[in-house]
């Protein structure tokens, strides 16, 4: 029976830390809950890692790195990854079953995206690997024989990856996966929230002969704890971290005086700007997943919506159709549309700004506090879908992340117009544009100040393209061979002829 699958049948199994292709509790014993944020109720309790698991886990990689890991060929090496992503895939159930545990998300969403995109993300890279050209130049030399230059790649090392709460599997792969293929190994913290896919993870790796110490798995927080301990450790190579900008500016800190490089997706303000002359129906059908979608918890998702003026009115009494018809409930039932927040802390936090939004005068077109459950759903961080107008561009409701499903939503007169109020953000992550004018979508496109813009569209994913922030929104991107430029470093090959 597997760790996770303990978890499910005994309340207070342990989700233990997983260590050169061991699980290992902490030397100290100390663990943290791990809560439902369905109905609170305890799912387990995990190992906190210490400096001592930290520093196994660090010099575990390193060994595998420099041991029978970095002895395989490229072929070799993304054959395993191809066997890493078909055991999850036969073992969806239970990668579902735990995804939806921590997560409280509707099955129905991690069922179509979170656990499929999970598995994929071991096929794509090492498809991107396998087909990665390389620069070869040839150049004159003042003996007339010449000389050839041409660059290899070579991993990078010893990755610490920190895994968000949101798509715990999905992201953590998106990180595990191509620093896999280019042949690093990883120390993988998840979320304190979310730990039980990334254990399952260590099963896959070993019943496909992943060699040992290659993947690695610690749990705990942030600052004191795992996070802090393996972002500051000597031993690692580069980190990669997606979540809030000022976890990644604590990150920046902790390795800058070793210049350790960091690739960050962090927070987001997004825009939504709707002309009027788009598809009606189908702008209220994506606005709504991209404000409601994953109870808001979406770093893609869109905060701040800014309604053509003429159909203003109308757009704002169908997204108030579209909130009021996500129905609260269990993860299992078909028909729930909306999950709970993922902790009573994070609901707090969203809860304050339904509050400041109420004291600054926003009026309220639906929802705006919590809702009703049943008995046994009461004790969850359930929260109701909220839909603001009418407050001024500087309302901390407005610039600030709230990560919950609300949005606020004004109106514009001009294209110009809207792109300023897109643009007036600290951060830079995604916008989506939705006009039936060709011209005008790549006119706006081109402006608005964002690493990702749809048009007509939201969450639609070439997994090939570049992905990531700008301005607070973050730095470097992911994706096809943009993922390669952070892990793998570049060796140029000088011969002489």
């Amino acid at each position: 029976m597997s760790q996770v699958s303990k978890l499910s049948a005994q309340q207070t199994a342990s989700i233990l830390n997983f260590i050169g292709g061991e699980f290992v509790a902490a030397a100290s014993g100390k663990t943290f809950e791990n809560r439902s944020p369905v109905d609170a109720r305890l799912l387990g309790l995990v190992s906190e890692a210490g400096e001592a698991e930290v520093d196994r886990a660090v010099k575990t990689a390193r060994a595998a790195l420099a041991g029978p890991w970095g002895a395989l060929e490229m072929a070799e090496r993304t054959e395993l990854l191809y066997a890493v992503a078909n055991e999850i895939n036969r073992r969806f159930d239970e990668f579902l079953e735990a995804e939806v545990a921590d997560t409280g998300k509707p099955a129905s969403l991690a069922r179509h995206i979170d656990i499929p995109r999970g598995a994929a993300n071991f096929k794509i890279f090492a498809d991107v690997v396998k087909n990665v050209p390389s620069e070869f130049f040839q150049m004159a030399t003042p003996d007339k024989k010449g000389a050839i230059n041409y660059a290899i790649r070579v991993p990078k090392g010893v990755i610490a990856v920190i895994a968000p709460w949101n798509l715990p599997l999905l992201l953590m792969t998106w990180k595990v996966g191509p620093a896999l293929a280019c042949g690093n190994t990883v120390v993988v913290k998840p979320s304190e929230e979310t730990p039980a896919t990334a254990t399952l993870l260590g099963e896959v790796m070993n019943a496909v002969g992943v060699p040992k110490g290659v993947y690695n798995v610690v749990h705990g927080f942030g600052p004191g704890s795992a996070g802090e301990l393996l972002t500051r450790h000597p031993g690692i190579d580069a980190v990669t971290f997606t979540g809030e900008t000022r976890t990644g500016a604590a990150i920046m800190k902790a390795v800058a005086d070793r210049v350790r490089p960091v690739s960050f997706e962090l927070g987001g303000k997004n825009a939504g700007v709707v002309f009027a002359d788009c598809d009606f129906d189908a702008a209220v059908e994506g606005m709504g997943r991209a404000v409601f979608a994953n109870c808001g918890q979406v770093c893609l998702g869109t905060e701040r919506v800014y309604v053509e003026r003429p159909i203003f009115d109308k757009f704002v009494a169908a997204l108030k159709a579209k909130a009021e018809s996500l129905k609260p409930g269990r993860p299992e039932d078909a028909n729930t549309g909306l999950g709970p927040l993922i902790s009573a802390e994070h609901r707090n936090k969203v809860l304050s700004y339904y509050g400041k939004a109420r004291d600054e005068g926003a009026t309220v077109v639906t929802g705006g506090g919590i809702p009703k459950m049943e008995s046994a759903l009461a004790n969850g961080c359930w929260i109701e879908p909220t839909i603001w107008t009418g407050l001024p561009e500087e309302s901390a409701v407005v610039r600030e992340e709230i990560f919950g499903p609300c949005c606020h939503v004004r109106p514009f007169d001009t294209e110009d117009e809207a792109v300023r109020l897109a643009n007036a953000t600290q951060y830079g992550l995604a916008t989506t544009i939705w006009t039936t004018n060709l011209a005008r979508a790549h006119r706006v496109a081109a402006k608005i100040e964002v690493g990702i813009c749809w048009v007509n569209c939201w969450f639609l994913r070439d997994l090939r393209t570049p992905f990531g922030g700008s301005k607070q929104s973050g730095i470097g991107r992911e994706g096809g061979v943009h993922s390669l430029e952070f892990y793998t470093e570049l060796r140029n090959v000088c011969v002489k002829l």
